[in-house]
């Protein structure tokens, strides 16, 4: 679908609001499916690791006490919630451990504002696993094609992109799994305008994980209320007053538009092989390789030098306060693998992230800005009490469109964080039933298995 500067107000939400309602399943091929698939068992490993910590009892201790019925599953707990709640909760859960999925071009993470809402949905109205699988494929490219209109001024800004346009994946998700209209659905998508919010300021914060549940939440609100008739304004979008210029943004229209329904931006998806910012595996990568390569006992090792761009150094260069900074930390990348060698969900616990040892480690290192450094890449040195210097670059992180993690890798990663939240449940059969959950009659069996068994 082309896309012109001089097309009226409405466009936007007018044309997505057609490419949602007017998808048809045969359009997505097996590859997209595929990648549907892996999206949604590394979410729901990110679910299933973080779904008994004390961050998510918080808003349960809240909800619990505010939701009438249990109509939904909350992904590795004993509880049923409300669809609204319990779709909250569950994009927290699945963002909270920074191992989400990342489209690169826009750093969102597009699952967890995404499906919490579509499974609760789909255990509400019954709902088919193909039909569930095809409204996250369309809600998780929606979000997408907003990021790559308003990236990358939007993040820089200072809005959290995974909230603020993960509200409108998950009104559009929402919208298709309804059977809303295309005019409802662009309805629903203006009505999410008005609710997208989330700042990078709290990213080191609970209150980060607080704006994906509400992007999830409010997502599944706005589809709700345009099924019951509840209108937005046409430009929602783009105009003078509407959601991309009050972000700040002009919104490019052949982003949103251009190959709608033929080329596919949620193919670019990619899965994290470290709990921690993107912008930091190569750092990580490169820690590693040098310890490898050269034997670097951390005794030795007198300072070590970070480069990168200024995106790495915005999010990274940080003091560590907490593990929720250390998950964003060059410093403590760097010390957790010279120290450890490895960055995995032990190495960014809060016992871990406050030794003295490694508290001390940080202090060694620095972090400068490499103007010739592609976002994504880092070059580590290291230097040695002895008078060795020693360096290498990544500029391909593993996890990456490069170098990506297989099938295989992902479900390793998925029984890591199921053995890191302690759950109880049959591992084999949930990632079995997620691979095969297009041929579901209905989700409940699936979600069944991800809630605490015995409940």
């Amino acid at each position: 679908m082309p896309a012109h500067s001089d097309q009226g107000p409405g466009f936007v939400g007018q044309a997505l609001g057609d490419f949602v309602a007017g998808a048809s399943w045969q359009g997505t091929g097996p590859s997209l499916r595929h990648e549907a698939k892996r999206s949604l068992l590394n979410f729901f490993g990110g679910a299933l690791g973080a779904a008994r910590t004390a961050e998510i009892e918080a808003p349960m201790r809240v909800l619990r006490s505010l939701s009438a019925s249990r109509q939904a599953t909350v992904i590795g707990r004993a509880e049923r919630l409300d669809t609204l709640s319990a779709t909250f909760v569950n994009a927290i859960s699945a963002n909270l451990l920074d191992y989400d999925d990342t489209h690169l071009n826009t750093v969102i993470h597009p699952t967890a504002p995404v499906a919490p809402g579509v499974l609760a949905l789909a255990e509400l109205r019954g709902c088919t696993g193909a039909d569930a699988l095809h409204a996250f494929i369309l809600g998780a490219e929606v979000e997408c094609r907003l990021g790559n209109a308003v990236s990358p001024g939007h993040y820089a800004r200072g809005w959290h992109i995974t909230a603020t346009c993960g509200v409108f994946g998950a009104a559009a998700a929402s919208a298709r799994l309804l059977g809303l209209t295309a005019t409802q659905t662009a309805h629903a998508l203006g009505i999410a305008a008005s609710q997208s919010a989330g700042l990078v300021v709290n990213l080191s914060s609970a209150a980060k994980n607080v704006g994906v549940g509400n992007a999830a939440r409010n997502g599944v609100f706005a589809a709700l209320l345009a099924e019951q008739g509840c209108a937005a304004a046409p430009a929602a979008f783009e105009g003078p007053l509407g959601w991309a210029r009050v972000m700040g943004d002009e919104l490019r229209l052949g982003e949103v538009t251009e190959g709608l329904g033929t080329r596919w931006e949620f193919l670019k998806n990619t899965y994290k092989p470290y709990p921690c910012g993107i912008v930091l595996h190569a750092v990580i990568d490169a820690c590693l390789q040098l310890r490898r390569d050269h034997g670097l006992s951390p005794d030795h090792i007198i300072r070590v030098t970070v480069k990168g761009d200024r995106l790495l150094l915005a999010r990274g260069d940080r003091a560590v306060a907490n593990e929720r900074d250390a998950r964003i930390s060059i410093h403590h990348c760097v010390a957790a693998v010279f120290l450890f060698g490895a960055a995995g969900l032990l190495e960014f616990s809060e016992d871990t992230v406050m030794q003295p040892e490694v508290v001390r480690f940080r202090g060694l290192v620095r972090a400068e800005v490499d103007a010739t450094l592609p976002t994504g890449a880092a070059c580590v040195t290291v230097e040695t009490a002895d008078g060795r210097t020693v360096a290498t670059t990544v500029r391909a992180a593993r996890g990456s469109a490069e170098a990506p993690l297989s099938d295989t890798e992902i479900e390793a990663k998925v029984r890591d964080l199921s053995r890191f939240g302690a759950w109880p449940g049959d591992l084999d059969a949930m990632i079995s039933a997620a691979w095969r959950i297009e041929d579901a009659a209905t989700l409940q069996p699936l979600m069944a298995l991800l809630a605490l068994p015995g409940t």
